[in-house]
């Protein structure tokens, strides 16, 4: 098939492209930056793929892009828990949905894949998030943004539409062109230290969710949903494999009410000072009231093994210390 992929010159976007083209499909950006498609791709090791320019806000340049494609991935998104930026997150994430999917559908395609979020459902009523957890009111700008872009796409399934949801988690590895707040912050743990908390976090490798997303690239199966949260841990079972992996971890005590209000602190700092600090409120939210997810059913379905958490984390910390993000010193064992 053809595959218009939006977001393929981010993190998710850009190993979806080469996932589905690896798997056999012409594979199509919408990219705002035609030129960056090249630069991505070469340092992913995989042929640049086709580039229409536009924008995911623009209907026009939507239409022209699915122009003789069979299916979507939309994975663009604005991912982010800086409060500064939280009026973007809110204007545009909902929105590049609607005219995303709805342009889609429009088409004819199918499937139309939505890469969602995890965020989406969270808070859950229960300790753990699995297939039948529904959608949350969120208090972050980012989680509200992704529930606003999930009812649009829910909507479409309510309506018969060939839509399949995807719900990542927390999303490591290597290669990451924008480098995002979570493989960011991977390297932060290292250099200064796993705060030992409440709640937890996921660790998904971004490969194994391409490949998800590649698998859930097929037509005639209707509307359907996948939740891929990743290996679930606590605090200290984190700092635990980061030592066996990096030789590194620094444990730091931290009450679940203090790391929060440091966040807030950073948040605030953020708006007079030209900084990116991987502490902020809703970061902190989200990892002093984490919980595991229950992937089974997505892995069952789609026939996929979760590659082990020791080696998403080790080649994530490989590839920030060959950017020049990571000393030596930070990661001794992997050096």
């Amino acid at each position: 098939m053809r595959v218009l992929v939006t977001g393929g010159t981010g993190f998710v976007g850009s190993h979806a492209a080469a996932a589905l083209a690896a798997a056999g499909h012409e594979v199509r950006l919408l990219a705002r930056d035609p030129a960056k498609v090249d630069r991505v791709f070469a340092a992913l090791g995989a042929p640049a793929p086709d580039r229409v320019a536009g924008d995911v806000l623009d209907p026009a340049s939507v239409a022209r892009a699915l122009e003789s494609c069979d299916a979507v991935v939309h994975a663009a998104a604005v991912v982010t828990n800086e409060r500064k930026r939280a009026q973007e997150v809110l204007d545009t994430n909902p929105a590049a949905a609607r005219v995303v999917l709805a342009a889609a559908v429009a088409a004819g395609a199918d499937p139309i894949v939505h890469v969602s979020s995890v965020a989406s459902l969270f808070p859950p009523p229960g300790p753990v998030i699995d297939p039948s957890t529904p959608v949350a009111s969120p208090t972050s700008a980012y989680g509200r943004s992704k529930v606003g872009a999930e009812l649009v796409a829910r909507s479409l399934q309510d309506d018969g539409a060939p839509v399949t949801i995807v719900y990542p988690g927390g999303v490591w590895g290597p290669h990451d062109p924008n480098l995002t707040e979570q493989v960011r912050a991977a390297g932060t743990l290292v250099r200064s230290g796993v705060p030992i908390t409440s709640g937890g976090l996921t660790v998904l490798d971004v490969r194994d969710l391409a490949t998800v997303i590649a698998r859930a690239t097929v037509a005639g199966q209707g509307p359907r949903r996948f939740l891929l949260g990743g290996h679930f841990f606590t605090t200290p079972e984190l700092a635990d494999l980061l030592e066996e992996v990096a030789g590194r971890a620094t444990r730091l005590p931290s009450p679940p009410r203090a790391l929060r209000t440091l966040g807030r602190f950073n948040d605030l700092l953020m708006r007079v000072i030209p900084a990116n600090l991987s502490i902020t409120y809703e970061g902190m939210v989200f990892l002093t009231r984490g919980v595991p997810t229950d992937d089974s059913a997505t892995l069952e379905a789609l026939d996929v093994t979760l590659r082990p958490a020791g080696e998403t984390i080790a080649d994530t910390l490989r590839w920030l210390l060959d950017q020049g993000l990571l000393r030596p010193r930070h990661v001794p064992r992997l050096a």
